[in-house]
């Protein structure tokens, strides 16, 4: 019995090189894409984190008096510089800190691991009107690695 060629199934050895080839080239492009996503996944949490102190300290200070109680002694962060007797959002304005965050409760223990962030520019507070009502508006910047974040609230007479 003869064999015929048109019988024969396979591949030849050419064919199986150049496969090889091509699989290679893509997963070492795929690996070197995946690699840089690895390198800079911190990124985000770093920007993530610089948020994350902003947001806390428009929350801290949308959460206190619109004005002034009676009987206050606060005189705000131009004078006294504690935020633990700030008592209305107008004692927050200008409020700054370099290179340390503190927590409402203890101003003079940075938290740890926030040494690379900071509260600038300084938090500013201004009346403004939105349609017939007047509240005002608050602007907290944090400064971290990447730069500086800016969120903004603002505080109604309620």
């Amino acid at each position: 019995m003869s064999m015929t060629r048109k019988g024969q199934r396979g591949f030849t050895l050419i064919e199986l090189i150049i496969f090889i080839v091509v699989v290679g080239v893509g997963v070492a492009g795929i690996l070197s894409v995946y690699t840089a996503a690895i390198k800079n996944s911190a990124d985000p949490l770093v920007r993530k984190q610089t948020l994350a102190i902003a947001e806390s300290l428009l929350e801290e200070i949308v959460l206190t008096e619109y004005s002034k109680p009676s009987g206050s002694t606060a005189v705000g962060f131009a004078s006294a510089g504690d935020r633990k007797s700030y008592d209305c959002v107008d004692d927050y304005n200008g409020y700054t800190t370099t290179n340390a965050i503190y927590t409402k409760a203890d101003t003079t223990t940075a938290v740890a691991g926030l040494s690379s962030y900071s509260i600038t520019p300084a938090v500013a507070v201004s009346a403004t009107t939105l349609g017939t009502v007047t509240v005002k508006k608050i602007v907290v910047s944090v400064t971290g690695p990447q730069g500086v974040i800016s969120v903004s609230g603002y505080r109604g007479n309620y």
